[in-house]
């Protein structure tokens, strides 16, 4: 009777450790955790590591947390998929979180995990994106029809108002790429009828983007304007395309493809200085990450918002299933590219 039970406790603490295993591999260090031990808990998922913008948000998120003393639970990353980050809540909810941050890239798939954490009563913060439905607590965003309508204009000006323009969509299953392409599309069919603009969807995947330019620069030669609803995954490979053609030719040249994107990161900026694009809209990861943080731990201690002016020069708005918090998003070009306010000449 004692090897039997010897044998059994052996099993249990084995299943034990698998568990522990299999819930750590899918999450960060502890190193990312904030020492506010008396602090309610907080749960972060990262939505993704394969974008510049993603990664220089990440860091402002540890930062912040390190040096605001925030009590979170170990960081998870779902790297853009729906099933890991329900599977990264639902660690969440068992860990003790008392409000949880996430961003999830398809917003239509994640209804049911937040008609779940209401539930149990566990408020969430979406960063950067709005889901479909499902309520929740805070979105912390830009107003992404904004940066549609901003990018359209720029091209048209710079273009003179006729011309041909590539635009690399979004993944259209998320709020961000479908407000920024109707958005695009509204403006350019309003005032500038006489530019002829491609919709290439993309998924927010560069690869996707290259490929697609590739192919439309051999049926369009005299292309003119690019717009880059990323420029965090769609920088690299377009200006790389463009170099292999002999197309990326500094701005004020002639044969210069004039190029605007969204995202505001320091590869964009020395594009700009370097006359490979000509304009970006500055989406404030570093604002993305102070405000999720505040209003998380806002939401965990019961605290309430109106819609409104905020103190931080922005305005919350009311949405059919929560708030949301719309930051300012200005537009960079080589005017104000070195402008040290914007955290894109901030961070390292």
């Amino acid at each position: 009777m004692q090897i039997a039970r010897r044998r059994s406790t052996a099993v249990a603490a084995t299943a034990l450790a698998l568990v522990a295993f299999a819930t750590a591999c899918n999450r960060g260090s502890n190193a990312a955790s904030g020492s506010g031990g008396s602090k309610p808990a907080i749960g972060i998922d990262l939505p993704r590591s394969d974008s510049d913008f993603w990664n220089s948000y990440a860091q402002y998120l540890n930062k912040d947390i390190k040096s605001d003393g925030t009590n979170t639970l170990p960081l998870s990353n779902s790297q853009n998929d729906v099933t890991k980050l329900v599977a990264n809540v639902q660690v969440f909810e068992n860990t003790g979180a008392k409000a949880i941050v996430m961003a999830p890239q398809d917003t239509g798939a994640i209804a049911s995990t937040l008609d779940t954490l209401e539930s149990k009563k566990i408020p969430v913060v979406s960063v950067d994106t709005r889901p479909d439905k499902g309520n929740v607590y805070m979105v912390v965003r830009a107003d992404n029809k904004a940066y549609g309508t901003k990018a359209c204009e720029y091209l048209g000006k710079q273009l003179g108002g006729k011309g041909k323009v590539a635009e690399f969509q979004g993944a259209l299953d998320s709020v961000n790429g479908r407000d920024r392409s109707e958005a695009f599309a509204s403006c350019m069919k309003t005032k500038y009828p006489n530019i002829q603009f491609f919709e290439l969807p993309t998924d927010w995947k560069g690869d996707v983007a290259s490929a697609k330019l590739q192919s439309l620069l051999a049926q369009h030669p005299d292309l003119n304007g690019i717009y880059m609803q990323a420029g965090g995954v769609f920088l690299q490979p377009t200006l790389a395309l463009l170099k292999q053609k002999g197309l990326l030719k500094p701005t004020g040249t002639k044969g210069h493809i004039t190029i605007v994107s969204n995202d505001g990161i320091p590869q964009e900026f020395d594009a700009i200085r370097k006359g490979e694009i000509d304009a970006t809209i500055s989406q404030p990861a570093d604002l993305y990450a102070k405000y999720a943080l505040y209003y998380a731990e806002a939401a965990a201690a019961g605290k309430t918002f109106k819609p409104g002016a905020t103190d931080h020069d922005s305005t919350i708005i009311k949405l059919p299933n929560g708030l949301e918090d719309q930051l300012p998003a200005p537009l960079v070009t080589k005017d104000n590219v070195d402008d040290k306010s914007l955290w894109g000449n901030n961070i390292g």
